[in-house]
């Protein structure tokens, strides 16, 4: 319940929000505070709840370096999942939730944190989409083509329709494992069980929707729809990049029922803020730790950068040993998220946090003859500046200092 996040570093709104633009004006106004509405259109609701990094490193009971390592063990791991008391047991309709208008450009109202919860041939998956709420019935889902996108077609080609249940307001670790890209037999269910265990030391417990399928069992709303075969053009919508963003032929979803607990508070994610740079960006930062691992480089950190809007640009910070560390860096990062489209390869001594010494390492460290790894593949559907079928050019730049350069390239 969403509720439980709530203390005293809320800031509480008790006049009444519009749901249309005056909720993003808040968010950006506040930047990284969290903000309680208890007025929004007549429900409450919660903005920027995960804006601030540190604030969602104090919710899991870790820092930075745990974070990782722990988000790495729960992605391997297979924790087996515990049912309990379904409190979403509160019947209420698509009327009553507080979807919201968040750029004037916008083709309508979104709700935007909803997590796609999906079940088909002993296959379960989580994924988040953007959606197109048209009216109380119906809209228009935003799919990218990954595993939920697969379990569509799958149905379609068999003449079925495929049921969700779309969760919005979950524990932390739920939200976090929905946004984490594994591969496509891995449930991310476990993931959120097994982070969440290591995180509050107890066990997540789960329950059956109206649709028949798992999701937590304090989920604040729980929408049961399905995915027809029907398809029509979604957006515009400005997206985590700040652009905005259309889609064509996109699958029409039919809103069957809405179950929610007592009291609900509903998450908006405003959308190319910094709580979704988080929620987005966050989740990728241990996959591309965990391929750079695998290649046997010690790779210290890694950062999506919000300048890149936490998704198209990083930097990785490692205890460089060879040449190859370099390259064998690159390659590993865009395995590890393939939407990137540039990533900068640091020394230990510097500070990924911080921009300017990422560009200082550039500066005296970087050489472009012989410093840049360029190939150009599939990247983000999210890119404007991408090729037809999101084909993009891929960069890999040096900031390290040579193997045995010498004092010449030290501060200090």
């Amino acid at each position: 319940m969403l509720k439980d996040y709530i203390n005293d570093e809320f800031i509480v709104i008790n006049e009444n929000v519009k749901r249309k633009k005056q909720i993003t004006d808040l968010s950006l106004k506040y930047g990284k505070r969290p903000i309680l509405l208890n007025n929004l259109e007549g429900k409450t609701g919660v903005i920027n709840l995960w804006a601030d990094r540190e604030r969602i490193y104090k919710e899991l009971n870790m820092n930075r370096e745990q974070f990782l390592n722990n988000y790495m063990e729960a992605i391997n791991g297979n924790e087996e999942l515990r049912l309990g008391d379904k409190k979403f047991n509160f019947k209420s309709t698509m009327d009553d939730v507080p979807v919201c208008w968040f750029y004037e450009k916008d083709a309508g109202y979104y709700f935007t944190s909803g997590i796609f919860v999906a079940e088909k041939d002993g296959k379960r998956n989580l994924s988040i989409h953007r959606v197109f709420v048209r009216n109380s019935e119906e809209g228009l889902v935003r799919l990218v083509p990954r595993d939920l996108y697969k379990m569509y077609l799958d149905s379609i080609e068999h003449g079925e329709e495929l049921k969700v249940s779309i969760v919005v307001g979950s524990p932390l670790e739920y939200l976090l494992a929905s946004a984490t890209s594994t591969t496509f037999e891995k449930d991310e269910t476990q993931i959120a069980a097994e982070l969440y265990k290591l995180a509050k030391g107890k066990d997540m417990l789960f329950s059956k929707s109206q649709n028949n399928i798992l999701v937590p069992s304090d989920s604040d709303y729980v929408i049961n729809a399905i995915l027809t075969e029907r398809k029509e053009d979604e957006g515009p919508f400005k997206d985590i990049t700040g652009t905005y963003d259309s889609q064509k032929n996109q699958p029409k979803i039919i809103f069957q029922s809405v179950e929610i607990i007592k009291d609900p508070v509903y998450h908006v994610l405003v959308p190319a803020t910094y709580e979704h740079f988080n929620l987005m960006g966050l989740p990728r930062e241990p996959t591309i730790f965990k391929e750079i691992k695998k290649e046997g480089v010690d790779v210290k950190d890694v950062r999506l950068t919000e300048g890149g809007a936490s998704w198209l640009h990083g930097v990785v910070k490692i205890k460089k040993k060879s040449e190859e560390d370099f390259r064998n860096t690159v390659e590993a990062s865009f395995r590890g998220h393939k939407s990137m489209k540039r990533v900068i390869v640091v020394d230990d001594d510097i500070d990924i946090y911080n921009d300017q010494d990422v560009e200082w390492a550039l500066a005296t460290r970087f050489q472009a003859d012989r410093g840049i790894i360029i190939k150009k593949e599939k990247g983000s559907s999210l890119d404007p500046s991408s090729y037809p079928d999101s084909i993009t050019s891929k960069m890999g730049m040096d900031g390290t200092k040579p193997v045995g350069g010498g004092g010449k390239f030290e501060r200090n």
